[in-house]
């Protein structure tokens, strides 16, 4: 079988909102990816809606108006035979949809899909207790905290991605835990200090402001109308409350006045312990925020493009996922970007541009010193920590982040990565056309 190319004909996304209280909060997030649609279809008019064969839904926590199939195409205008499905792999699932898009194009079975992904976070992750309390039957199994030597001790290859290895604390301690809490476990295991992490912290947030500052975002962020959501004192958004109509078109977890004054005044996330004794480095300052919005990305053949006289902005040409001990979750993207180079027939040291999920500061840095790369070309334009993490969405976001930066930049090779929840790190990578 001969395999296509499949090239980024277009993407966009939505201003990402603070979760739980933020600009979203009295909008639909179903109707954010709506717009999202409308606008990347609008913007693409050789593009008729029933050329789209299939839209992907990449959502982590689940919710109903965000996964029920083929609802959101449908109120964006797509014809009802167009396909839908959705994709969960918790930070990675819009990444993990495209990757399915793409894989779906290489091998004949469509020729153009969307990869959209949609998350409404609050202001934490945590869900409100069900109605109906878990049963036995039901409830998290507590088998599920049991390991095996296999799986305590460090995989066999664990040199072939580590130059370190990892304490035996970590490996003694269980082996699901909170985010925060692996974040912290990464620190321990490369000796990061949280002078380390907040420095990071402030590079990003300026990076960031810059790129706003400069037009970066002109073309990946759209601008939408939403309601002004109206909170009460205590910070809850009042529902009977109707707020004024307003712009929203900035990411809003930006704090260009970031500094490492004002980072030094957080504590750390409270309830992390370090198993290897060390000081506890994690705070709100050096971890993303939980954020609500959409971004999706226009994936067609190669060969179709040309055909309809489009000029796309990148080529996919490397996939890969790969997966470390749960405990260490941040460290997911060094397997999978080696397996997606593999894929794409280059070196990693040949990757010009990187696209990486900040969900902690904690474990962007070992990871790309593991991998023999730089800061210098890692989120040049400011990352998570700052633009935000709606879980489902960020995946779509880095790869188009990437893909616009290499076109913008007349590199070759662009990475997006980002570490998942559990134990796994996904990777795309990109080709300049």
């Amino acid at each position: 079988m001969k395999l296509r190319n499949v090239v980024i004909v277009d993407g966009i996304r939505s201003p990402f909102s603070w979760g739980g209280r933020g600009m979203f909060e009295a909008t639909r997030v179903d109707e954010v990816g709506v717009e999202v649609l409308r606008q990347l279809m609008s913007r693409n008019p050789k593009v008729k809606p029933t050329m789209v064969e299939d839209v992907g839904i990449g959502n982590n926590m689940g919710d109903a108006d965000l996964t029920m199939l083929g609802v959101i195409p449908r109120m964006a205008g797509l014809p009802a035979e167009t396909t839908c499905f959705h994709t969960n792999r918790q930070c990675g699932s819009s990444m993990d949809t495209m990757q399915r898009l793409a894989t779906g194009i290489m091998v004949g079975m469509l020729d153009c899909g969307i990869a959209l992904g949609v998350e409404r976070l609050g202001r934490s992750l945590a869900r409100p207790e069900p109605i109906v309390p878990p049963t036995r039957a039901t409830g998290l199994n507590p088998r599920m905290m049991d390991k095996n030597d296999l799986q305590r001790n460090m995989a066999h290859n664990h040199d072939v991605d580590f130059s370190v290895p990892i304490p035996d604390p970590i490996l003694d301690s269980p082996p699901l835990q909170n985010m925060p809490q692996t974040a912290q476990n990464v620190a321990d295991m490369y000796g990061l200090t949280r002078e380390e992490l907040d420095a990071f912290t402030v590079r990003s947030h300026k990076k960031l402001a810059k790129a706003y500052a400069d037009g970066i975002y002109k073309d990946e962020v759209i601008s939408m109308q939403v309601e002004k959501p109206v909170f009460t004192e205590s910070k809850l958004w009042d529902p009977e409350q109707k707020g004024e109509m307003v712009t929203f078109d900035q990411d809003e977890c930006l704090r260009a006045e970031c500094s490492m004054e004002g980072l030094g005044k957080l504590g750390p996330i409270k309830g992390l312990v370090s198993y290897c004794d060390n000081e506890v480095v994690i705070t709100a300052g050096n971890s993303c925020p939980t954020n609500s919005g959409a971004s999706a990305i226009l994936l067609m053949a190669e060969e179709k493009a040309i055909e309809l006289g489009l000029t796309p902005i990148a080529r996919i040409v490397g996939l890969g996922v790969g997966g470390v001990k749960g405990q260490l979750m941040g460290l997911g993207p060094v397997p999978a970007t080696r397996r997606a180079a593999k894929h794409a027939g280059i070196e990693v040291g040949q990757i010009e541009r990187i696209e990486f999920n900040e969900a902690f500061a904690a474990q962007v840095i070992p990871s790309i010193k593991e991998l023999g790369l730089s800061e210098d070309i890692t989120n040049v334009n400011g990352g998570s920590l700052g633009i935000g993490h709606p879980l489902g969405a960020t995946g779509a976001r880095l790869v188009l982040t990437v893909a616009r930066e290499i076109q913008r930049s007349g590199k070759k090779y662009g990475l997006a990565t980002q570490c998942i929840g559990s134990g796994q790190g996904i990777a795309t990578i990109v080709e300049g056309m």
